[in-house]
């Protein structure tokens, strides 16, 4: 009789894993990873392309998530020529879901700007708002997905205005 009392609770507890392990799934992940590229373009004129990075997590579910990114723009056509700028923003956004596959996010935050041109560095603050799809590609393995995000910059040194569309891949890191 103990021996039956013991296999049958261990079969319980194998049930519970098993039950929290599919449930896992469907858990919202700790971070979202987002690697791709983006183009630019300053609206005085000139462009710019260079690779972005962003990692996002939520901290209220379903009112904010907060984005922390790094985009280093290369450009080699402007009136003085060849610049590097980096680009480091953090973006709260308000997300929606828009179905099991599809989200949407409105975001605005503060941005830190390093400009190297023709030898010479300068800083600047500014501001980014931007609109973010997401799209899962299953349903039963969400954790792979693509992104794209349009947004527009302000920069308060020079008054600079830009608009940029960055996409690319998404990586769920982990679950709740």
């Amino acid at each position: 009789m103990a021996r039956l009392s013991w296999i049958i609770g261990v079969c319980l507890c194998a049930a519970s894993a098993c039950a929290q392990a599919a449930r896992d799934v469907d858990k919202e992940p700790v971070a979202i990873l987002e690697l791709g590229a983006q183009p630019s373009w300053n609206v005085k004129g000139g462009s710019s392309f260079g690779p972005t990075a962003a990692i996002e997590f939520t901290p209220i579910e379903k009112w904010l998530e907060i984005e922390a990114g790094v985009t280093p723009l290369f450009s080699r056509h402007t009136p003085s020529g060849h610049s590097v700028e980096w680009d480091t923003d953090v973006l709260f956004k308000k997300p929606w879901t828009l179905s099991k596959k599809v989200e949407f996010m409105i975001g605005v935050g503060p941005e830190w700007i390093h400009t190297r041109q023709n030898g010479v560095s300068t800083n600047s603050a500014g501001v980014e708002g931007a609109l973010d799809f997401m799209f899962w590609l299953s349903k039963k393995h969400p954790r792979i997905g693509w992104y794209l995000e349009p947004a527009f910059d302000y920069t308060f040194r020079g008054h600079e205005k830009s608009i940029g569309v960055s996409g690319g891949l998404l990586i769920k890191l982990g679950s709740k």
